[in-house]
């Protein structure tokens, strides 16, 4: 074997095994930095993500978070998203009501239990995840924007589970054809809003009148 193949072998040898090493330690740093993230989120709240913060508190460079987050509202949406818990399936079995009633006291317990969601929602709401980033491509070395993927998240979170028992052909026979945001906000809107403005909880009676309202009112339409 010639000597410049040799050669060659090697090179490409040593360059599978850095591209082998980028990896790893690519995902080592991010996770370093998205652990500093919802830490300082779950205990000192937005204002305390900074980058300087962050960066101090990982041990990792400024440039190296650069590369995996564009700006501040994509590492905040990324700490978020991690802190987000697993999606709540709607129920199995029961009638429309039925269904309704457990799956928004599940929603309740989640929003009531976990000051982050509460935080998450409200930093959406407010669209604090300014347009002009949501709406970009994804960072060159990222395979997905964090802001769209914590919005993907959401919507399964709270909208998709309800979808699924209000647009079954059971819940269309019997309340017709309606807009669904409209009974997400309906339902689940009093609840978050008790919420943000420090209002007394709604309790499981109150959750109950919620869905006996909405039904009612849907019912009355549908005939």
């Amino acid at each position: 074997m010639h000597n410049y193949e040799v050669g060659e072998k090697m090179i490409n040898q040593n360059t599978d095994d850095e591209d082998w090493l980028v990896d790893p330690r690519k995902a080592r740093s991010r996770a370093r930095l998205l652990d500093a993230a919802t830490s300082l989120l779950s205990t000192g709240g937005i204002e305390a993500v900074t980058v300087d913060a962050v960066t101090k508190a990982s041990k990792v460079a400024r440039t190296t978070l650069y590369r995996h987050f564009t700006d501040s509202t994509q590492l905040l949406a990324a700490a978020f998203e991690r802190l987000l818990p697993p999606v709540t399936a709607p129920p199995a079995s029961g009638t429309i009501r039925e269904q309704l009633i457990e799956l928004l006291d599940r929603q309740a317990k989640l929003i009531e239990e976990a000051p982050a969601q509460l935080t998450m929602l409200g930093w959406l709401a407010l669209g604090s995840a300014q347009p002009g980033t949501a709406g970009t491509a994804s960072h060159p070395e990222e395979d997905r924007n964090p802001v769209n993927s914590l919005r993907a998240r959401v919507v399964n979170q709270y909208r998709e589970p309800f979808d699924r028992i209000l647009g079954s052909p059971e819940a269309q026979q019997e309340l017709g054809r309606f807009d669904t945001n409209l009974a997400l906000t309906q339902l689940v809107g009093p609840i978050v809003f008790t919420r943000l403005t420090a209002l007394p909880p709604i309790g499981p009676a109150e959750r109950q009148q919620l869905v006996d309202d909405f039904l009612a009112a849907r019912s009355a339409h549908a005939r």
